[in-house]
């Protein structure tokens, strides 16, 4: 058979009901001096003279603190600048100078999974990013902030990200744009009629408020504290995973590969066989790939059982959202409502809220998240897996995000470290299905292979492990949300 996805499972039903996104946006405008026009350049783009920017702009210059440029000699920002366009020749994961690389939507999770490496040569020393330094989108979608912590620190970015290095507290201008102030702010500056963009000299037209350096400190103390705990987190999910390895005795995955009988040789695409009974009424390659076998045979002989997600010593249920119609209200006004492109942030960019009044009972039934459950995408880009935190509690996501309800606590944590495995996400893609958009459904997902372990001891402490990860993000995001409070409230709004 071909590796490739050119078949469907006959016995998957098709969704037919059309999805449609319903808003309400009332056309916006203002009049603006001409005098306001020449003082911007002759701009005529209407987000230049935005209303929400303006009153950003009106309460800065009426805080109890004095303002500054963002960015410029003497500034907070004393450089801004982006890595260099080239063409990017990608390498595999395995070659000895492979070094991850990231988009500027990928920077800002919690724990960065690279999928495209680059050769760590000189020709990328300006993707590097450095410790404490900030990252802004500046193409595409605009203003999204990370800090560059332990774990970011390890992978070259895109140029996509205008680098910040600040002169102190890089904490504190971080969180100014992280408020609806700063996001105004840089929202007025964009261009570009197809991509919007913004550059590093745009952030010269920017606001900052100079307050005390006591409270600077104290609010770039709190998110440099939250990163830290970001690390902290993702270092725990590495000892859960080596435990998991170690206790499965599990080679690295290419070893996998390499040695599952993969692919017939002197073949000019990838090729191998299935025996008739084994189809399973499947023919789409993904399914059969021998490396799936592979890693069930190993599981089962280091494995005290090899089940599966939907046994009921696993999994309480297994939702799968229908399709509805949605209708979004203003914050405040609806629930968190979230995709699979966030599903790895700490605190989602771009959020949506889903109207309550309109969707009371599908949130309720079928929309709704809980702490401790396990979330895999099943649409677009398979197999992402996340564990719901407490502040993500009775957020919304969208039906392209199956939920897995742990059987109990004892293996919430257990059952993400080991769907979060490179050997976890073998077993979720093999049942992608769809010639146009990849899919895959709630019944793959309780079919899929799962071990538990002889030593319950090693099972309970990478369950442990993971959920100590989850509350370390827990307190990350906390301390996050109080610097943005202590931003609005004691500097932005102090009068």
């Amino acid at each position: 058979m071909v590796n490739y996805n050119l078949a469907l499972n006959y016995n998957t039903p098709k969704r037919t009901q059309q999805e449609m996104e319903i808003k309400e946006a009332p056309l916006k405008w203002c009049s603006v001096p001409l005098s306001d026009v020449i003082a911007r350049g002759n701009r005529l783009d209407a987000s230049v003279y935005d209303t929400v920017a303006k009153q950003a702009w009106y309460n800065i210059q009426n805080s109890k603190y004095p303002y500054t440029q963002l960015y410029g000699e003497g500034c907070p920002v004393k450089n801004a600048y982006y890595g260099s366009r080239m063409k990017r020749n990608y390498v595999l994961a395995s070659n000895p100078k492979a070094i991850g690389f990231l988009g500027s939507s990928e920077m800002l999770d919690v724990y960065p999974k690279p999928v495209k490496f680059m050769e760590d040569t000189a020709k990328v020393n300006d993707l590097h990013v450095s410790f404490g330094t900030l990252l802004l989108s500046r193409s595409g979608t605009i203003g999204n902030i990370t800090f560059v912590n332990k774990t970011l620190s390890k992978y070259l970015v895109s140029e996509h990200a205008i680098r910040l290095d600040c002169t102190d507290y890089p904490g504190y201008v971080y969180t100014f744009l992280k408020t609806k102030s700063g996001q105004a702010l840089l929202h007025s500056n964009v261009f570009g009629a197809v991509v919007q963009e913004i550059e590093p000299d745009h952030l010269r037209n920017i606001p900052i408020p100079s307050a005390l350096g006591s409270i600077k400190g104290n609010i770039n103390s709190l998110i440099v504290r939250s990163f830290e705990l970001r690390d902290e987190s993702n270092e725990l999910l590495d000892q859960a995973n080596d435990l998991l390895v170690k206790e499965l005795e599990l080679q690295p995955i290419e070893e996998f590969k390499r040695h599952a009988a993969y692919y017939q040789k002197n073949a000019s695409v990838d090729t191998f066989s299935v025996k008739l009974s084994k189809l399973d009424g499947r023919l789409d390659g993904s399914y059969h790939v021998p490396i799936v076998a592979a890693i069930i045979d190993h599981l089962k002989e280091h494995a005290a059982e090899v089940t599966t997600v939907g046994d009921s010593r696993i999994s309480k249920e297994i939702i799968l959202p229908g399709r509805f119609k949605r209708v979004y209200v203003d914050e405040g006004h609806g629930r968190v409502f979230i995709g699979g492109k966030q599903l790895w942030e700490l605190d989602p960019s771009n959020k949506k809220y889903l109207s309550i009044a309109h969707h009371a009972d599908i949130i309720k039934k079928q929309l709704e998240i809980h702490e401790n459950m396990t979330l895999v995408t099943c649409s677009g880009t398979i197999g992402k897996v996340a564990l719901v935190g407490k502040h993500w509690e009775n957020w919304t996501a969208n039906q392209h995000i199956i939920r897995v309800v742990p059987a109990s606590v004892d293996l919430a944590g257990y059952i993400n470290v080991f769907l979060s495995s490179d050997y976890g996400h073998e077993l979720i893609t093999r049942y992608t299905y769809g010639s146009v958009v990849d899919e895959i459904d709630d019944n793959h997902v309780s079919q899929i292979a799962f071990p538990i372990l002889k030593d319950q001891d090693v099972q309970s402490e990478i369950n442990s492990l993971a959920l100590e990860a989850n509350e370390k993000r827990y307190q990350a995001y906390q301390m996050e949300q109080e610097a943005i409070n202590k931003m609005n409230d004691e500097v932005i709004f102090a009068r």
